[in-house]
C-alpha cells in the first residue's frame, strides 16, 4: 500500500458504510480523518474503531448546512495540520417511485444534499488550504448515475449531476487538485438494504463478479484515486459494479 503519513482527509457521511470503509483504506495507509455525520454517537464509535483521536476526530452536524462544512474543514485545518483529501460521501433518497410522481419539494432536498452541499464543500476546501497546497477530491456517486434506475430516478439524476460535478472541476481546479468520483452498484450497507434485502442472491445473479459489493471494495478503490498512485488521473468516474452494466439489461 502507498504510504498517506502526514496527510489529512475529510470524510463526509463517515460514521458507516462506504464512508467509513474509505476512511480505514486512508487510516491503514497512515492517514488521519475527520469524519462527519448527523449523529454524534455513531461517529464517536467510528472514531473508536480507526484507531482514536490520534488517528481520526469527528464533527457532528448536516452537509447542507453551511456553518458546518464550515467547521468541518477548519477542525481539519486546526487538529491535523492540513485538508490533503476530502471525501463527499454524503447522499439521500428519501422517496421510492417513478418521477412524474414525486414531490418537487423532496426533489429539490435531494439535489441539496447530494450536489450543492458537495460542490459546498470543495469551495470551503479550497479556500482554506487546497488552493495553496494542493490535494484531491473523491465524490461518491453511483452507476445510478450512469443508466435509468427504476423508482429510485431523483437519486439517479443527482448522481449524474455528480458525475458532471467531477469533471467540471477537475478542468477547473487542476493542476493544484485532482478530482475524481466512484460509481458503485449495490454495495451491502444499511443505505442500500431495499435494493437487495431478502433476496441477496437472486439480485447477485446479475453480477458476473458472482456477489454484491461491500464497503471494502469502495475504500480500496478511493484509497487508489486519493492516493500518489494515481497522480496522472482526475476528471474521471470510476465504475465499482462487479461487471453489472457490462450485462447490458
Amino acid at each position: 500500500m502507498g504510504t498517506m503519513d502526514g496527510r489529512t482527509a475529510l470524510v463526509t457521511g463517515g460514521s458507516r458504510g462506504i464512508g467509513l470503509a474509505i476512511a480505514q483504506s486512508l487510516v491503514d495507509r497512515g492517514a488521519r480523518v475527520v469524519l462527519t455525520a448527523r449523529k454524534p454517537e455513531a461517529l464517536a464509535a467510528a472514531v473508536e474503531s480507526l484507531g482514536g483521536p490520534s488517528a481520526a476526530v469527528a464533527v457532528a452536524g448536516n452537509a447542507g448546512d453551511a456553518a458546518h462544512r464550515a467547521e468541518a474543514v477548519r477542525t481539519a485545518v486546526d487538529t491535523f495540520g492540513s485538508l490533503d483529501m476530502l471525501v463527499g460521501n454524503v447522499g439521500v433518497n428519501p422517496v421510492y417511485g417513478p418521477m412524474v410522481d414525486l414531490d418537487l419539494g423532496a426533489f429539490r432536498k435531494i439535489l441539496d444534499t447530494n450536489v450543492v452541499s458537495s460542490l459546498g464543500l470543495v469551495q470551503e476546501a479550497w479556500r482554506a488550504w487546497m488552493a495553496e497546497h494542493g490535494g484531491s477530491v473523491l465524490f461518491v456517486a453511483s452507476v445510478a448515475g450512469l443508466r435509468s434506475s427504476e423508482n429510485i430516478g431523483a437519486y439517479g439524476v443527482s448522481k449524474a449531476a455528480v458525475i458532471n460535478l467531477t469533471t467540471q472541476l477537475a478542468v477547473e481546479l487542476g493542476p493544484r487538485v485532482r478530482v475524481n468520483a466512484v460509481a458503485p452498484a449495490v454495495v451491502k450497507t444499511r443505505f442500500a438494504e431495499a435494493l437487495y434485502e431478502g433476496r441477496e442472491e437472486e439480485v447477485a445473479a446479475g453480477y458476473p463478479a458472482g456477489r454484491l459489493g461491500v464497503p471494502e471494495d469502495i475504500g480500496e478503490a478511493a484509497a487508489y484515486l486519493l492516493g500518489d498512485g494515481a497522480g496522472w488521473v482526475t476528471g474521471q468516474t470510476l465504475v465499482l459494479d462487479g461487471g453489472r452494466l457490462s450485462v447490458g439489461r
